[in-house]
């Protein structure tokens, strides 16, 4: 079963979200949400993942069952990244009502990848992925965002929607982690060694 989606001063800016929105500067995050009723389309779907009947949900499986535009599975980082994200007890795989929080983020994220992916190529370049984060509220660099997109592809430069994902939850993790820190609010910290450390290793996949 696969999922195919088809188709200033650098630093940060904006209070933070309204309810039922997780916004990093002025652009809306999906947002994890509080669950409710699983639709039939949801268990249909769960139950196509769950290969091995377990009722449990892993990133290996989910890695299978999910497909970018490139036709290629979503990396083992994105679903590990995603799965940790709603795993709340930290049994290293998702029940059925985890995964209708993750089925809503998943299809969120895609709303937003869709929005920048304005050639409807199935990836995002640089020049997409700038737009995306000014309007997320971010000023990079454009050296900066060349360093995202070289990072996710070294050749062509080019973000699949399943790095999309992780480069922007990454971000907002540091960038809370940052904010705690930026008591002047001035887009600058003073940071101790070990406390460098601990943002570093808690906020990557």
């Amino acid at each position: 079963m696969a999922y195919n989606p088809g188709y200033g001063q650098p630093g940060y800016g904006g209070p933070p979200g309204a309810p039922g929105q997780l916004e990093v500067g002025h652009g809306p995050y999906p947002s994890i949400g509080a669950g409710g009723t699983i639709s039939p389309q949801v268990q249909q779907w769960f139950y196509a993942v769950d290969k091995d009947r377990s009722g449990f949900i892993t990133s290996a499986e989910l890695k299978a069952a999910l497909v970018n535009a490139q036709g290629r599975t979503f990396s083992e980082t994105a679903c590990n990244l995603m799965i940790g994200m709603f795993d709340k007890d930290r049994s290293g795989h998702i029940n059925l009502e985890e995964f209708d929080k993750l089925y809503t983020y998943i299809n969120q994220w895609l709303a937003v990848f869709k929005t920048y992916d304005t050639d409807q190529s199935g990836h995002i370049d640089e020049q997409e992925l700038s737009k995306a984060f000014t309007q997320m509220g971010f000023r990079f660099t454009p050296e900066f965002i060349n360093f995202l997109t070289k990072r996710a592809d070294p050749q062509e430069g080019k973000v699949s929607v399943d790095t999309f994902i992780v480069l922007c939850v990454q971000i907002q993790r540091f960038t809370e982690a940052f904010r705690l820190r930026d008591t002047q609010q001035n887009g600058t910290v003073t940071i101790a060694f070990e406390d460098f450390l601990n943002i570093a290793l808690s906020c990557s996949v």
